[in-house]
């Protein structure tokens, strides 16, 4: 893989858990954790959070092996 692929895989990871964490940290901010009666809404905002902790860094792991 040439230099140039591997710099925009590690761009890509980097704006993947940027824009994963904005998002369930966004959602989080509008819903909050203490609504009882919106679980699914918080449950929606720490996936995201939690998605942005697993695909950035499996790109950039990615982006180093290759």
């Amino acid at each position: 893989m040439n230099d140039k692929t591997r710099k925009m895989i590690v761009v890509c990871a980097l704006l993947a858990f940027v824009f994963c964490m904005g998002g369930g940290l966004w959602i989080l901010s509008k819903t909050g954790l203490d609504h009882g009666n919106d679980a699914v809404s918080a449950g929606i905002g720490l996936y995201f959070i939690g998605k942005a902790f697993f695909v950035g860094p499996m790109l950039l792991i990615t982006a180093m092996k290759t």
